[in-house]
């Protein structure tokens, strides 16, 4: 990566006229959720932790509805708290203002914000915003995905794994018993055929750090459109193929991996009937 494309941040928020929104956004809400985490949010507790949890999500999604929506009040935005809302520009954000609750719960750093811009009904922006490592990412269609530290983006380029006995896979893993339960078997099936399995516990980082080359595929079924938005297109626009189980539609059923390796991953959860849950 040491001769990667870089460009200085203010040129790729220039890049798109709903970059810089998104951006303002995303920052904002990580900023509150890193630095505004309440002082008796314990995991210990019984039942408080949750609905401190929720509290922030709900306050972090306010934040983010208000700075979005300010400029273009015609504009849609569908949110993991909030509902829809519909709008009449074309435009519609789809926003998740905290991946990861329960790593966010236990102080683990795997968790993130996720802002996407939907335009007629394909996303054209995603940003990813993971407070805890210092970093954010952007993709705008058909222009790249990039990583942002401080001033400077530089251009990712997902994994280029092409034996599948070697790759790193993440997975997710619904909350019903029953799923979990089916979910751990195709697990177990897959990982006599890959390097290994990681479960970090975030759609969006996941999907991030599969477009910087830490992961080599990730599988996960029962998404919202919330959870994949930003990420499917920041991990499609460094060469990762995003797509379902047995057609292109990943809306149930998400698949994204190297190149190299999807066919033959997709062919196996599909004879590990990883759909059937």
């Amino acid at each position: 990566m040491a001769n990667a494309e870089t460009h200085t941040l203010a040129d790729l928020l220039a890049s798109h006229p709903l970059l810089p929104s998104a951006w303002r956004a995303g920052i904002a809400a990580g900023d509150f959720l890193a630095n505004h985490r309440p002082a008796g949010l314990q995991v210990d507790t019984k039942s408080s932790p949750t609905d401190a949890v929720t509290a922030m999500d709900r306050d972090a999604e306010a934040m983010i509805s208000a700075e979005l929506l300010r400029d273009r009040p015609d504009d849609g935005l569908l949110g993991e708290e909030g509902g829809e809302r519909i709008g009449t520009s074309g435009t519609r954000w789809i926003v998740d203002p905290l991946d990861g609750t329960v790593n966010y719960l236990f102080r683990l750093p795997m968790w993130g914000v996720s802002i996407a811009a939907e335009v007629d009904g394909i996303v054209e922006v995603g940003v990813v915003v993971t407070p805890e490592f210092g970093e954010a990412y952007i993709a705008v269609r058909g222009q790249g995905a990039w990583l942002v530290a401080g001033d400077e983006a530089r251009r990712l380029t997902g994994s280029s794994c092409a034996d599948l006995s070697t790759a790193m896979v993440a997975t997710g893993f619904g909350y019903a018993a029953a799923m979990r339960e089916r979910q751990s078997v195709v697990a177990t099936g897959l990982i006599t055929q890959i390097r290994d399995v990681r479960r970090m516990g975030a759609a969006v980082v996941d999907f991030c750090w599969l477009a910087r080359g830490r992961l080599d595929a990730y599988y996960e079924q029962g998404l919202n459109a919330w959870d994949i938005a930003a990420g499917a297109l920041i991990a499609s626009e460094s060469g990762i193929v995003v797509t379902g189980l047995h057609d292109e539609d990943f809306s149930s059923f998400m698949l994204a991996a190297a190149p190299g390796i999807a066919p033959v991953l997709r062919a196996a959860l599909v004879e590990l009937r990883a759909d059937e849950v």
